[in-house]
């Protein structure tokens, strides 16, 4: 089986580029699809993984992300161009290429400078994001049937952002492909635990309102700068969610307006009698906190944000590899090797000794290297300890109550009784010790050290709070 690089070619058009991302079931490619007549258009190639390209239950769920997403046709939902399968029996997904960021690394270019991302964009990024639910939620067959599709899996990293503004939802036909794989696994929740809704963890069944849920986690975490459910495992996450302590979004971020505040806080409900019923309820909620209010964030302005955020992201990125890069070179200069003959160790003596063979020199044995440690104390010479005690201050001067406590210390004291000194008869010279001789005591064997200190780079998941200002903020 022929495996992929750049510049392999599919089905005769789809040249492949780069990879942009990689899941547990499958790659995705940045490519060209060249046409005649010089035509070209850039698209997006999802190649399954060659280890599960043999699964058969595998090979399934992606066949039907590719049926199911290809009939989810809406502006606002990532789109299916494509299906087919490589000369080795491959299948490949050919999805629209969107030039830009995903949601996650656009929030990633403001929270790791610091900074909040505007309430405005994070709006504007929400309301195409709930048309593109509402059309998956409402999905009606060809025989006329309501057919539902739920996302399960509402993220910001799935959340894509164009340069031109335009805001796509992607991954619905996977899934739908996971509802399927559920009906014979109920008890595996899918999804990034982070976004799931409590119903979710208690083992219900995914629903338009968990799909809100997932969003709602979203945006809070874009406005706040933080994670909602925070925790280093899954395990961790389910508790945290379970736990359900919830910092307050106006305390965090206090310009935000108080209706949008209300609006995450709906969507995040722990209770789904509180929570929003459908995407369509949630739209029609945001658009009656939006029409009030000036300075929307228009299609136009949205664009030029995620522009801007890509730049930063290049520069950030760019100055952490250089830091990456001198804290190598420093580790590299720094390490040294210390050579070590096992066959003079003192183990290797032993044996050699125990099988009656000669046993090495102990004069090639290893020694450690000598390391010169710094004097923490100076001794002071007999000779030197007028000139010391000359140098040392004056002792302070002691009230009239304390001379008399003083000068009682001062005084010499009377010499002690001399101990008597116990005798003991002389041996004959025969039993005196004898003296021992015999081979100097090896050193211990030394090790590899390393003198390198590096310094890790921190990752701020967390950034402080601002002073709101009065008046309307202004957008970006």
């Amino acid at each position: 089986m022929k495996r992929d690089a750049p510049k392999r070619v599919l089905a005769g058009k789809y040249e492949l580029l780069d990879v942009v991302g990689k899941g547990g079931m499958a790659v995705v490619w940045r490519a060209v699809q060249r046409g005649a007549a010089g035509f070209t258009r850039p698209v997006a190639v999802k190649r399954m993984l060659l280890d599960i390209a043999r699964d058969a239950d595998t090979v399934s769920l992606f066949v039907e992300e590719a049926r199911v997403g290809s009939q989810l046709a809406h502006p606002h939902i990532l789109q299916v161009v494509d299906f087919g399968v490589d000369e080795g029996g491959v299948y490949y997904i050919v999805l629209e290429w969107v030039d830009g960021l995903d949601f996650l690394d656009y929030m990633r270019s403001y929270h790791q400078a610091k900074r909040h991302v505007p309430w405005q964009a994070v709006a504007a990024v929400a309301i195409p994001v709930l048309d593109g639910l509402q059309a998956a939620h409402e999905r009606i067959d060809d025989d006329g049937q309501y057919k539902p599709v739920i996302h399960r899996d509402v993220t910001p990293s799935n959340i894509l952002l164009g340069t031109n503004g335009v805001v796509k939802l992607a991954d619905f036909g996977l899934a739908r492909a996971m509802d399927r794989m559920t009906q014979t696994l109920p008890n595996i929740i899918k999804g990034k635990m982070a976004y799931t809704a409590p119903e979710l963890a208690r083992g219900g069944k995914a629903s338009a309102q968990s799909d809100v849920f997932a969003l709602g986690v979203t945006l809070w975490e874009a406005l706040a700068g933080r994670r909602l459910f925070a925790g280093n495992t899954p395990i961790e996450v389910i508790k945290s969610i379970q736990a359900w302590k919830i910092p307050s979004l106006a305390l965090l971020r206090p310009d935000v307006p108080e209706g949008m505040v209300k609006l995450v806080e709906r969507a995040i409900a722990r209770d789904t009698a509180t929570r929003f019923a459908t995407a369509r309820d949630m739209r029609r909620a945001l658009a009656a906190v939006l029409r009030p209010l000036p300075d929307p964030v228009d299609t136009t302005r949205l664009g030029v944000s995620v522009t801007a955020a890509r730049e930063r992201l290049r520069q950030m990125d760019a100055e952490a590899q250089a830091e990456i890069d001198v804290v190598d070179e420093l580790s590299s200069s720094n390490s040294i090797d210390v050579s070590v003959d096992f066959e003079s160790s003192p183990a290797a003596k032993r044996a050699a000794q125990a099988e009656g063979r000669d046993a090495p020199d102990s004069g090639d044995m290893p020694t450690l290297p000598r390391i010169r440690t710094p004097d923490f104390a100076k001794v002071v010479l007999p000779k030197d300890a007028a000139k010391v005690a000359a140098s040392q201050p004056p002792p302070p001067a002691t009230s009239p109550a304390a001379a008399p406590r003083a000068a009682a210390a001062a005084a010499p004291r009377p010499p002690a009784a001399p101990r008597p000194v116990r005798t003991e008869p002389v041996r004959p010279q025969a039993e005196q010790a004898k003296p021992t001789t015999g081979e100097p005591k090896p050193a211990p064997r030394p090790m590899r050290s390393s003198l390198a200190t590096s310094r890790p780079l921190v990752a701020h998941d967390e950034i402080p709070r601002t002073k709101s200002s009065p008046g309307r903020p202004k957008s970006r």
